[in-house]
């Protein structure tokens, strides 16, 4: 016997439980499926574990910084084990609270157990068998693991099973130098581990601008961490005290002897086990679901959110593919993705706060440009609280006067860009931050300042 819905939502990650409110308050029937854990990736191996590992990481840094602040103290020694607890006690409140309020919905079934597609209105899960008039997929994704030499003969830890880490490692590998890799890279080393970075490329974070790529190198040398860059040809093998991973780079050793390797090499959507092809939904040859600027898939009641569908790899654009949905589904008013403005953050410490383009990105478009820049040790709040490395940095359009972008890697960067993203939203000229006055001291009251010494792009 098949139940019929509403609506079905596969995945109870950002998007999905937030959905199932809105259309059950409309009086839809609903059926939200997991298969695992609920709260998705944010929840359970991202924002919110990674999050409290950092805040643990800043705090045992601090205080090892205490007496440059007036404080007397002993040896610094790290917990480990209560490291981990706490975040996991900060995943599991959030997960129980998201499943409580799930199964607690007025017209909202919870199935849990793998869903699969039978045809374009019928999903299976497990032995269970439901149809719905409008289906929604928001099944996230996971760590990509390439096939580097010898990767099958030795242990390793991805973004996921890191989070199960019963020991600190003596030497942590890390192979990719971007936003997982180093945030990563900067707690294990705070929390006592040798850490050592591999990156196939020129230069970590590449999407960023080579000063920004620089800035953060410098942060995270300066705390101890080593970075190996241009590894061209990425090897692993067992070795007595651990793991050799091998590194044809244009410096230093051709082998790293690590007592842990996690891989940071990017993410992958779970959709190759949706039986996509019975409902006969297009993805692209990396497996992300195609979607057009309302997130419905080439199958009209079919819609796509989240990781899965290759538009965002975020928390906040997961949330957003919700709002966006929910506004065109539900409230009758034409959201897009298109509209909205790219936002980010890299969470070492400083933390790196980004919106719209880089300079990089600005220079291609052809435009006139104006470009400010300060460093953070001319911003009274950093010097103030000791963290003085990093620096802001605007770009506008010379003509329009419109904000392109902006960059601040300094302490408070990823509350700060906040102020620059709105304008950039209200779609306001740049003259709008500038003339504004800001509280003193922040670091958001140098953002008028940066703005207010622009000068022209050669």
């Amino acid at each position: 016997m098949t139940r019929h819905f509403d609506a079905i939502i596969i995945g109870a990650g950002q998007a999905g439980p937030s959905l199932a409110g809105r259309l059950t308050e409309t009086g839809k029937s609903v059926a939200l499926v997991e298969r695992k854990f609920f709260g998705g990736t944010c929840v359970n191996t991202g924002c919110m574990p990674t999050k409290a590992m950092v805040a643990s990481a800043y705090a045992i840094h601090t205080a090892r910084r205490g007496a440059e602040y007036g404080m007397t103290t002993g040896p610094v020694s790290v917990d480990f084990a209560r490291v981990m607890a706490r975040k996991e006690k900060v995943t599991l409140d959030s997960r129980t609270g998201i499943e409580a309020w799930l199964k607690g919905m007025k017209n909202c079934t919870v199935l849990e157990g793998h869903a699969r597609f039978e045809s374009p209105t019928e999903i299976s899960v497990d032995d269970e068998r439901i149809s719905g008039e409008q289906i929604f997929l928001n099944v996230g994704g996971r760590a990509a693991v390439p096939d580097f030499a010898g990767i099958d003969a030795v242990p390793y830890l991805t973004n996921s099973s890191i989070m199960e880490l019963g020991h600190l490692p003596r030497h942590l590998v890390i192979v990719g130098g971007s936003y997982i890799g180093l945030e990563f890279a900067q707690v294990f080393r705070r929390f006592g581990s040798e850490v050592t970075v591999i990156e196939k490329g020129p230069r970590l974070i590449a999407r960023e601008d080579p000063d920004v790529s620089d800035a953060v190198r410098t942060i995270l040398e300066t705390e101890g961490i080593q970075i190996r860059l241009n590894a061209e040809c990425i090897r692993f093998a067992g070795h007595a005290d651990g793991i050799a991973a091998g590194v044809d780079c244009t410096s230093g050793a051709p082998e790293v002897i690590g007592s842990d390797v996690l891989l940071a090499t990017g993410r992958r959507p779970n959709t190759d086990d949706l039986d996509l092809d019975k409902a006969g939904v297009k993805t692209d040859t990396r497996g992300y679901v195609k979607v057009d600027d309302m997130l419905r898939t080439n199958v009209p009641h079919i819609f796509a959110m989240g990781d899965c569908n290759g538009r965002g790899a975020f928390t906040h654009t997961s949330y957003n593919d919700f709002e966006i949905v929910a506004a065109n589904l539900i409230d009758n008013d034409p959201r897009r993705v298109s509209d909205r403005i790219q936002t980010y953050a890299l969470y070492i410490d400083p933390p790196l706060g980004r919106a719209g383009m880089t300079e990089t990105e600005a220079r291609n478009s052809g435009r006139r440009l104006l470009i400010g820049t300060r460093p953070m040790t001319r911003v009274g709040r950093a010097v103030e609280k000791g963290e003085t490395q990093g620096f802001m940095k605007v770009i506008v359009d010379a003509d329009t006067k419109e904000i392109l972008g902006a960059s601040i890697l300094g302490t408070g960067g990823d509350e700060a860009i906040q102020s620059i993203l709105d304008v950039m939203y209200a779609k306001r000229p740049y003259t709008t931050i500038s003339r504004a006055m800001h509280i003193h001291p922040t670091v958001s009251e140098l953002i008028p300042t940066v703005f207010g010494d622009l000068f022209p792009a050669t």
